[in-house]
């Protein structure tokens, strides 16, 4: 419309005011071309905004369904060295070498500045630590897996959050109301994953082939005869490794609230397990042949374990848990199970039995009923939070964290009842 109006002024004005509409029409249309390009850059913005924000809301899913393919890769090359008759503890040491030599740059840069000072409590803490998940667990999942295969020993770690809930309650990190639903649904999938974790070892059932090829037949049948005999001696090997997974995520969940560096803690954990891991495997297998390496399965396994499922889970599993919450980790677990059954049956040549799949089903059912029970403890923590400031302080004296509300419109201590239920929420959804 402006340059309408100039176009008839044009026309219709004198020869002396051509130079004063020149000049109003090349600044008109500057105007309107800055006009333009800050419209344009505004659009863009907007773009790159809601992309930005639909990323932020699916980076969770993202990451969570990327590391069940990483930790799928786990069982089936545990099981493929395994097979291949390596030592389970040297496979135990190099796999955590691997994982602390990934770790440890990242966390010496990442947080340098914002790493807390080492405590005796923390470093006593983190020697159980590595005890209990990179010796111990590992140890006995590895030895369960020799006797069964990748995906049975995938489908009985599903039972690691009802365990977890067991062991919190035995040891008075949480309470249980026989009124309240979310207590009643926790027991109910406690004893529903139990029941489908005996199941799947005392029942076998006719075998089913997902995959099949003339290449896997031989490793198959070589491998048929151990499973039929072991099978029940495999999956208690299995439930000691969950009961000593479920020991260190809630010791891992109070150690991280003294500590507050994940990729240092993880680094930690790494190092001091696999050094107590050395310790048993010169004993175990003192032989150097034992400890041979070379550009074969003997490297890319531990590589593998090392970097994706003792280095980038940890890892993963903090971001996630830090801005979803555990009970959203936790609930992608059965998908890991699925794929470690197809890539088991295609890579490894597994057979998949009836009371296997039956005793899965069972326990990822039970495993939801947990997480849904943890899922309403999860959100009455998130309005708790929302309702008050939380502020961790650590008494040099005592070995217990403590929390201290500060309310926003009263500068008062907060309650013991108050307190404790803040402390329990927070521990027992690590």
């Amino acid at each position: 419309m402006i340059y309408i109006l100039l176009l008839l002024v044009y026309i219709k004005g004198t020869p002396s005011t051509y130079n004063k509409l020149h000049q109003a029409f090349f600044f008109t249309l500057i105007l309107s071309l800055i006009f333009i390009s800050q419209y344009t850059m505004c659009a863009k913005n907007q773009i790159i905004s809601r992309l930005i924000h639909l990323f932020t809301n699916a980076k969770p899913y993202l990451l969570m369904i990327g590391l069940q393919f990483g930790m799928a890769g786990n069982y089936i090359f545990g099981k493929d060295i395994l097979n291949h008759g390596m030592s389970r503890f040297v496979f135990i040491v190099y796999r955590n070498a691997m994982a602390v030599v990934a770790l440890a740059p990242f966390a010496f840069l990442i947080e340098r500045k914002s790493r807390p000072k080492m405590t005796l409590p923390v470093f006593l803490q983190i020697m159980v630590l590595g005890f209990l998940e990179p010796l111990f667990n590992q140890s006995f999942t590895y030895l369960g897996m020799k006797y069964t295969s990748a995906s049975f020993t995938s489908a009985i770690m599903n039972a690691v959050p009802a365990i977890t809930f067991l062991l919190a309650v035995i040891i008075r990190l949480e309470r249980l109301k026989c009124n309240d639903i979310r207590s009643q649904a926790k027991v109910i999938g406690t004893l529903v994953t139990f029941g489908g974790a005996m199941l799947m070892a005392i029942y076998k059932g006719p075998a089913f082939t997902i995959f099949h090829s003339e290449n896997t037949t031989h490793h198959q049948n070589g491998t048929q005869e151990s499973s039929h005999n072991h099978q029940t001696a495999g999956a208690l090997y299995i439930l000691m490794g969950c009961v000593a997974l479920s020991s260190f995520y809630i010791l891992q969940s109070i150690t991280l609230k003294r500590y507050p560096a994940e990729l240092s803690l993880a680094t930690l954990i790494c190092l001091v397990g696999g050094a107590q891991a050395t310790a048993v495997a010169l004993v175990a297998e003192p032989h150097s042949s034992a400890w041979a390496i070379g550009w074969d399965y003997r490297l890319y396994a531990p590589l593998y374990t090392g970097i994706v499922s003792s280095g980038i889970a940890y890892y993963v599993q903090g971001v996630v848990m830090q801005s979803r919450g555990p009970v959203f980790a936790t609930a992608f677990n059965p998908l890991c199970m699925i794929i470690v059954a197809a890539l088991g049956s295609f890579i490894l040549g597994e057979n998949l039995y009836l009371g296997s799949i039956i005793g899965a089903v069972i326990i990822a059912l039970g495993l939801y009923s947990v997480v849904w029970g943890k899922a309403k403890d999860y959100s009455e923590s998130s309005t708790i939070e929302g309702e008050t400031k939380s502020m961790p302080i650590t008494a040099k004296n005592d070995l217990e964290n403590e929390t201290i509300s500060v309310i926003s419109e009263e500068n008062q201590p907060p309650s013991k009842n108050k307190l404790e239920k803040e402390i329990e929420l927070n521990v027992t959804n690590a």
